[in-house]
């Protein structure tokens, strides 16, 4: 998947205060614990959401303040519209998130709708009238307890595995923070080494929190 050179390094140039501030900021609006669940069966209603910018252009990284906003509003709609939102993270071509969604079906218009709207303010932005931005969200439902904790590393590790980062907690478009906070470093660690992200992808390191 394409990485989106400008935003990896206009991350890289900031000053350790100004990654603070950020991740201050996006801390501050007091997420949910992000608890985990706890699967008994294969039927369930826990879903990984995910969606990409088309042909994975990175639309949505243009600038900080476009990736900052569209974070803010992606995470409350999940917020308002899922039951739990237990994990998510957005980068400059794409986003996964880890729910618990019982009315699925509703959950995904209303992220259409997102996706529609933010479509049309962004083309008008850069005066690209027609131009396609998203393909369609889609979810992946959850077998196993194995695959939902295997899940929530993925989304989590995905800035690092994409390069944007060295650390899960230094990106600020994600719920990286809020879980290390809630869960502790040494547990996160743990349920990094028992059940790691092998069907996402092989040879990933041990992350650093």
């Amino acid at each position: 998947m394409p990485q989106d050179p400008e935003s990896m390094y206009r991350w890289r140039r900031w000053t350790p205060q100004q990654r603070q501030k950020i991740l201050d900021e996006r801390r501050q609006r007091n997420h949910p614990p992000h608890s985990p669940a706890h699967i008994q069966s294969d039927r369930t209603s826990l879903y990984m959401i995910t969606a990409a910018c088309f042909e994975h252009v990175p639309v949505i990284g243009i600038t900080d303040r476009r990736i900052e906003a569209f974070s803010n509003s992606l995470s409350e709609l999940l917020e308002e519209f899922c039951q739990t939102l237990f994990a998510w993270v957005v980068l400059p071509n794409h986003y996964h998130a880890l729910v618990d969604a019982p009315d699925l079906t509703h959950v995904l218009k209303q992220i259409g709708t997102l996706h529609g709207r933010s479509s049309f303010d962004w083309n008008g932005e850069e005066s690209q009238r027609g131009r396609k931005v998203w393909c369609n969200a889609a979810e992946t439902a959850m077998k196993s307890e194995g695959h939902y904790y295997a899940t929530w590393n993925y989304i989590l590790h995905n800035p690092v595995h994409h390069g944007y980062c060295r650390k899960w907690t230094e990106w600020p478009y994600s719920s990286a923070n809020e879980y290390v906070e809630h869960v502790g470093r040494e547990h996160a660690l743990r349920i990094w080494r028992a059940y790691p992200i092998y069907d996402y992808g092989q040879d990933w390191d041990p992350p650093e929190l």
